[in-house]
């Protein structure tokens, strides 16, 4: 049974919607007629071509007309929600001004500034530096004269390395305020593009080897910065690995010793022939990739911890395994899977483009589309209204406690965009819910920031709301989204709820489609998988003791090694375990079998035939199908109540 908000994700992202259908009577090549709605030829060839971007040739008949049923079960649906006044709720305003919001980001950008920093990117991440750094603390807000003494301090710092000629790595355990330094002398080790703040990378990336530059300001403070080492990027590694979990304290005494023998006894394992990727899956205690065969997402520099990345970097040819080694995690054995070269620039360009939005760099984007902005709407100021609002206000205003009902001069203009004012009594109102106390802040810097903020925010809040206007692919996009959430609302209501909370219908459709819901013949049994025959024989002996239990049969067994016995007990059906389906299906317990090293044998309890399921078995698959049943049912109401009429003329010119 699909999750709410998967189906949500998926019928947004799919955008199985309609263009804005503005249809009228009067309009030609009317395909589709649905109640009063007329859907044009070319308003559906759209929605089909964006639902189909790989088709190439004309579609069949059979696939069109299955589209098209689909795509009048939407439109009824959407008719329907409009009519029970579903898009005028609160709710659903607030959440389609979210997705706005997301929709307009792409809109919200200088597209060259963007496409600048995707090539330095890309020329970047190929190569990888390793460097060392100072920072001396200095906050964004700080005052003029504190960011001077930060500044001043890094300076003689820089003179003590550079014009005395001390050693970077000790100076920087002695005064650098990153706490690391302490005990990395500095050295931060290799890393590449986005893995630093944007001006400490360009600073880096900028710098020559073995000296020292000057400042960098960053939001963390001031650095100097010492590149030791260049080279080309490695490109990523996939690796597989199976791990031995030490506690998050450092490890001491028996677990540790334990810990090593477990390792030690699967790496022996490894050598004797058996498969990395069984051993993963029986003994890996990282439970996210022990499923998979220890597998685990292909990485690059700077992505892993350093031990862990050295190595699985040195690993040389597909299939190489390394000998254990420890990480402040625990014990592991890395198998090399794949190692790929650094990627193209085309290979790369949709993930650098994620990558530039998301990250500090994007502040530069930002500054220039604010000024084309400003020049496009023919931006002006008026700074004497501003000044007289501050000298009334600065006092509050550095507490913290601003009112926006205090602005005397609330009236008075203090900038126009495109002709429209906007008055001092509209930064109050902002000022009063973004404003903290600014007493550790410089309070210039402090209402600088607020300022620019504002106007930054009117602007863009300026073209967001002019988007529809400039872009007819982001007014269709919006449509698609509006349609999409109150289809989902509805449908969220007249199925998939309701079909969780009517138990009584469930067990009704159950009972009526009971023959859908059968168990195959299964095998209720267990299986022993041991280490070797002595431990195969030890296990059947302490069998025989009735009321041993499981758990008590393998504290005896693994309490020396706890690779030494794994049971598996369950009803198998054909095909579950290759085990289960090599041997007799009649009760007893089989003989031994020797499967990739290891001694297996079967406890066989009783053959199950073929039988009914209960509801609780089943519950989540019944429930599916109850939905189904329900919308069809919904879906046959609806098209009663929204008749839809296909004009057969214009849909043939379709096939063409």
């Amino acid at each position: 049974m699909y999750t709410h908000n998967w189906f949500k994700s998926v019928l947004l992202s799919l955008g199985i919607t309609a263009v804005s259908i503005a249809a009228t009577a009067q309009q030609k090549d009317v395909l589709i007629t649905i109640g009063n709605d007329k859907v044009t030829k070319s308003e559906f060839e759209a929605v089909y071509k964006k639902n189909n971007p790989k088709q190439t040739s004309s579609p069949d008949e059979k696939m069109l007309r299955e589209y098209l049923d689909l795509y009048i079960n939407f439109r009824v649906k959407v008719k329907e929600a409009e009519s029970l006044g579903l898009d005028t709720a609160s709710a659903f305003k607030r959440e389609l001004a979210g997705y706005r919001k997301q929709l307009a980001a792409p809109y919200l950008t200088d597209k060259e500034v963007t496409e600048k920093l995707i090539k330095e990117a890309f020329e970047r991440s190929q190569k990888e530096i390793r460097a060392s750094h100072i920072l001396i603390d200095c906050k964004e807000d700080a005052s003029p004269k504190d960011t001077l003494a930060a500044y001043n301090k890094i300076m003689a710092i820089r003179k003590r390395i550079v014009e005395k000629g001390e050693d970077f790595g000790k100076v920087a355990a002695q005064v650098s305020d990153d706490q690391s330094a302490k005990t990395n002398k500095g050295d931060l080790g290799f890393f590449t593009v986005f893995s630093m703040v944007y001006p400490f990378e360009s600073a880096a990336y900028q710098a020559k080897t073995g000296q020292v530059t000057m400042p960098v300001r960053t939001r963390f403070g001031y650095h100097i910065i010492k590149v030791s080492e260049v080279r080309p990027a490695q490109g990523e590694v996939k690796v597989a690995h199976i791990m031995i979990r030490l506690n998050n304290k450092p490890a001491a005494g028996t677990d540790t010793l334990k810990a090593k023998a477990q390792i030690d006894e699967i790496y022996n394992k490894l050598r004797a022939g058996q498969s990395f990727e069984d051993l993963a899956k029986q003994y890996s205690e990282d439970k996210n990739s022990a499923r998979n065969g220890g597998v685990l997402p292909a990485f690059g520099t700077g992505k892993m911890i350093p031990e862990f990345e050295t190595e699985s970097f040195n690993l040389k040819k597909t299939g190489d395994y390394s000998q254990p080694f420890r990480t402040v995690y625990g014990w592991h054995i890395v198998k090399l899977l794949e190692r790929k070269a650094p990627q193209t620039f085309d290979e790369m360009k949709n993930e650098l483009k994620a990558k530039v939005q998301r990250d500090s760099r994007s502040e530069q984007n930002k500054l220039s589309f604010i000024r084309k902005l400003k020049a496009e709407y023919k931006f002006t100021e008026n700074s004497k209204n501003l000044s007289v609002f501050y000298a009334k206000n600065d006092s509050a205003i550095s507490k913290g406690t601003f009112a926006a009902k205090d602005a005397t001069n609330a009236g008075a203009e203090i900038f126009q965009i495109n002709g429209k004012v906007v008055t001092v009594e509209d930064y109050a109102k902002f000022l009063e819910q973004n404003q903290s106390p600014a007493a550790k802040a410089d309070l210039n810097v402090y209402k600088k920031n607020l300022y620019n903020d504002f106007v930054e925010r009117q602007l863009m809040d300026y073209e967001e709301s002019r988007l529809d206007e400039k872009y007819p692919d982001f007014k269709s996009l919006m449509r698609e989204y509006r349609d999409g959430i109150l289809l989902f609302e509805l449908t969220d209501e007249k199925v998939w709820s309701a079909a969780v909370k009517d138990t009584t219908g469930l067990k009704n459709y159950f009972s009526k489609n009971n023959s859908n819901y059968v168990w195959a013949e299964r095998l209720d049994a267990t299986v022993y998988t041991t280490a070797n025959e002595a431990i195969a024989a030890q296990v059947r002996k302490l069998m025989k003791n009735k009321r041993i239990s499981e758990d008590s049969l393998l504290r005896r067994i693994n309490a020396d090694n706890p690779l030494n016995l794994t049971i598996k007990s369950e009803k198998f059906e054909k095909g579950e375990s290759a085990v289960i389906d090599g041997i007799a299906w009649k009760k007893g317990i089989t003989p031994n079998m020797n499967i990739n090293n290891t001694v297996v044998f079967v406890k066989v309890r009783e053959r199950l035939p073929a039988q009914p399921k209960h509801l609780n078995e089943v519950r989540g698959a019944a429930t599916a199908d109850y939905q189904n049943y329900l919308e069809k049912a919904w879906i046959d109401s609806l098209r009663a109540k929204y008749p839809s009429q296909v004009n057969e003329d214009v849909f043939k010119t379709l096939l063409k």
